[in-house]
């Protein structure tokens, strides 16, 4: 019998045969953290009695969840990364150059079969590359600094085979909604979730890059897709070996799904598995709109929304905020025309970072207020007042609704 993708990576990575249910230790290619979880490795890293980290170019630290500081007790924090950043030689992306999850592929450090690892629960997006990809807790992420290895238990996949075509307007966003919906929150706990057929493989890698993000919110450890084409030509080049797909493997279930005739999709508050047809919603007015974080602003993205809302106005009353994931992205989007096209239509530009997905410092809602957003969780609390509520939306649902005032399916725009 044949494996998994993520069995045939860990296999490598632990140099033993993996299968399902193994416990191995496995080399990491790659560990992330950011300026929610970093600071807690280092001080894990310093209580191990260490000097020198495993290897200073397999480590890479962002500032990005509150970004710039919004308070002195945070600029200590971003302060002890700086400067454990500097004493170790460890590449440091500062404030304004991006969201983790977009610059770990965008600068090159995930590439098919490698082990990714990050103190964040959506580092799972960088299986969109046919990585083995989890997120994991600030202690373990210490262990990887030290050692550069870490062991896990192979996980068992869940195959999703998405066939037919897209319909117009509907978008990888639209997918993963509808799948977390179907699957429920916990539906694929601890489990690879590799996603295949005509949907993925006519999908960009950006596209993927959404699907893999969002796996995570129905429980799996990882998402994945395997490598064709389309990875290759993300990556610059062509092939070299680095083949990753799934042979003749057992899997944990198989779920076969066609899209053809999908809706725009949006999760209700509170549960990001309270997913319907936009259709369904009925009149819901918004206060704040976002564009933004590391599930949906990319430069494909952004570009969807200026389409949208070129020569047009935002609702008064709304504010429709567009934060691109990277400085990259930004500009190219200013060479587009894209910047342009949002500021003359009344929407504010912020800089590149996480912006108000975690709540912490841009966007925050009051009492009351309700947000359409692109970003990947609608728990309560989570962009701020406990008595808020946020819907998640695609790009183009999120652009159509700033300019509505009301929670607005695309295809009507």
């Amino acid at each position: 019998m044949g494996q998994t993708i993520v069995e045939k990576i860990l296999t490598q990575a632990s140099h033993g045969k993996a299968e399902t249910g193994d416990i191995v230790v496995a080399d990491v290619d790659y560990i992330m953290a950011h300026d929610g979880t970093a600071p807690l490795a280092i001080e894990a890293f310093g209580e191990f009695g260490a000097k020198k980290v495993w290897d200073n170019k397999r480590i890479i630290l962002f500032i990005d969840h509150d970004s710039p500081s919004d308070s002195e007790e945070l600029s200590a924090l971003h302060e002890m990364m700086r400067s454990f950043a500097k004493e170790q030689g460890i590449k440091l992306y500062d404030v304004g150059q991006g969201v983790c999850h977009q610059l770990m592929p965008e600068q090159g450090y995930v590439r098919p079969g490698y082990v990714v690892a990050g103190a964040d629960s959506h580092t799972c997006t960088y299986g969109a590359l046919g990585a083995f990809s989890t997120g994991l807790g600030s202690s373990d992420v210490a262990a990887i600094f030290l050692s550069g290895r870490l062991w896990f238990r192979v996980p068992e996949t869940m195959k999703f085979v998405l066939q037919g075509k897209l319909p117009p307007m509907v978008a990888p966003k639209d997918v993963i909604l509808y799948l977390v919906g179907e699957t429920g929150a916990d539906g694929a706990t601890y489990k690879s979730v590799e996603f295949t057929g005509s949907i993925i493989r006519a999908m960009s890698v950006d596209g993927r890059l959404t699907v893999c993000n969002m796996a995570v919110e129905m429980g799996a450890k990882d998402g994945i897709v395997a490598t064709d084409e389309e990875t290759f030509r993300f990556l610059g080049g062509k092939r070299t070996g680095e083949d990753y797909v799934s042979d003749d493997a057992v899997y944990a279930s198989v779920k076969e799904y066609d899209l053809s005739r999908l809706e725009p999709q949006i999760a209700c508050p509170n549960m990001v598995d309270n997913v319907k047809p936009v259709s369904e919603v009925g009149r819901v007015e918004i206060d704040q709109a976002v564009l933004g974080s590391c599930t949906n602003a990319r430069l494909s993205d952004l570009e969807i929304a200026a389409r949208m809302i070129k020569g047009k106005k935002v609702a008064e009353g709304v504010r429709f905020l567009i934060i691109p994931a990277s400085q990259t992205v930004y500009l190219d989007a200013l060479r587009g025309g894209f910047i342009e096209t949002f500021l003359e239509a009344g929407a504010t530009v912020c800089n590149p970072g996480c912006g108000p997905c975690c709540g912490l410092h841009q966007g925050i809602l009051a009492a009351g207020e309700v947000a359409v957003s692109t970003t990947n969780r609608n728990f309560v609390g989570r962009m701020g007042s406990r008595k808020s509520e946020i819907y998640l939306a695609s790009p183009a649902t999120v652009a159509a609704s700033a300019l509505t005032g009301v929670i607005t399916d695309p295809r009507g725009v």
